[in-house]
């Protein structure tokens, strides 16, 4: 009776296990809930800059950023109601993304309108994020224009540089921590390389410079007569040029010369001028002298006649002229002569 009543204990219990154990497969299959909040890329952060949008930056060593992710996943969920899309940006996979929005402190969030960011910088609690949307409190927020929009093309430049910095770092990285190599020999290796990469730079530009601005030898040999054609007209042009300005300077010098001569003749004229008066004056002070003489003498020459009655007038000899009366009324007869010439030729 008692192995009677045992066994079908037994096989309920045997149903209980069985049942439990074909259940766990179902429970572990059960899909994990999905997150709202899309992952932003290289490849698709260009979505952001259509309709509105808030995005994190974050990094996944960063305390501050993972106390922020449930409240994020909340806003995110709550999103279609708000109709704000909602991203996160991992700053050590995304490098570029950081640098494009030139984040330097963690967490940063962003909201975008149509293409025009804005830089939230309140806490990362859903009623805040909420009435940031609800209220438009990011109207009264500056936006980040000109070159510090991410889509400018200084911003571009930064995420390209910022991309470059973290494979550099990602290689460091390699080779210190997965190939155990010392980090003073990956210093070295990074140096060594960035001597050759700036060689080939600057052989590249050189190679450019020579191919756009220097002559090609080919074109020149190809027609070397027109370029000596060219070449004797240059010079007989310059040589043209050269005689004209001689000439120029020769009928300029010629004129100073003429101008010169015309000004020493008005000198000489004025100067002959000033001695003819000052001849003239002195003859006619020597005149006036002789006839101061002859009045003096006038009252003589009556008491001889007196004296000597009888001879007459055709026996009295004529007086005679002093050498130096006759010599002044020469030259000043040949002075007028010489200025009356001078007068018409001028």
């Amino acid at each position: 009776m008692a192995g009677g009543r045992c066994g079908p204990v037994l096989l309920a219990l045997l149903a209980a296990w069985v049942s439990v154990e074909e259940a766990r497969p179902e429970q572990a299959s059960l899909p994990a809930e999905q997150s709202m909040v899309l992952p932003m890329t290289a490849s698709n952060w260009t979505l952001v800059l259509e309709g509105e949008w808030m995005l994190k930056f974050y990094a996944p060593w960063c305390p501050s950023c993972q106390q922020t992710d449930a409240e994020w996943e909340i806003f995110a969920k709550n999103g279609e109601l708000l109709h704000v899309s909602v991203g996160k940006v991992d700053v050590i996979q995304e490098p570029g993304l950081s640098g494009r929005f030139f984040v330097t402190t963690l967490p940063a969030f962003f909201h975008a309108k149509d293409g025009v960011f804005r830089r939230y910088r309140g806490p990362g609690i859903y009623k805040d994020l909420q009435n940031y949307i609800l209220e438009k409190k990011w109207q009264s927020v500056e936006p980040l224009t000109g070159w510090k929009s991410p889509a400018s093309l200084t911003m571009s430049g930064m995420a390209g540089l910022f991309t470059i910095s973290g494979k550099i770092w990602h290689l460091h990285n390699y080779f210190t921590v997965t190939l155990g190599i010392p980090a003073w020999c990956s210093y070295v290796f990074f140096v060594i390389a960035t001597l050759i990469l700036g060689l080939l730079m600057g052989l590249v530009l050189v190679v450019i410079s020579e191919c756009f601005y220097a002559p090609a030898p080919q074109r020149l040999s190809e027609h070397p007569e027109q370029n000596r054609k060219s070449e004797e007209a240059h010079r007989a042009d310059q040589l043209q040029d050269a005689e004209e300005e001689r000439d120029d300077s020769n009928e300029e010098e010629n004129k100073d010369s003429l101008v010169d001569d015309e000004e020493e003749k008005e000198d000489l004229g004025d100067e002959d001028e000033a001695e003819e008066d000052e001849e003239e004056d002195n003859l006619a002070a020597g005149v006036d002298e002789e006839r101061s003489d002859a009045q003096d003498q006038g009252p003589l020459r009556e008491a001889q006649e007196e004296v000597e009655p009888d001879e007459t007038e055709e026996d009295a000899p004529e007086q005679p002229r002093s050498p130096d009366t006759e010599v002044a009324e020469d030259t000043l007869r040949q002075r007028k002569s010489q200025h009356a010439d001078k007068g018409p030729s001028a």
